[in-house]
């Protein structure tokens, strides 16, 4: 889901470029800090990490899906 909000740009800049450092998107990269932060607060999310990851990875890799399909 798409969301629209400001962050402090040192915060951003670090978060991109560890995900370029990872060879990751930057979403990817965002996700996991906010799961992180909620599991600190107590909330699990293991539903929520697999729905994700699978959405992640249907983003990522959605033309080798379709080409394993034929």
């Amino acid at each position: 889901m798409k969301f629209s909000s400001q962050a402090n740009p040192e915060i951003l800049n670090i978060l991109h470029q560890i995900a370029d450092d990872e060879g990751r998107k930057f979403h990817s990269v965002l996700d996991e800090a906010f799961r992180d932060y909620l599991n600190k607060k107590g909330i699990p999310l293991k539903n929520i990490k697999v729905e994700t990851e699978f959405s992640q990875s249907l983003q990522e890799f959605n033309e080798l899906y379709k080409e394993l399909a034929k």
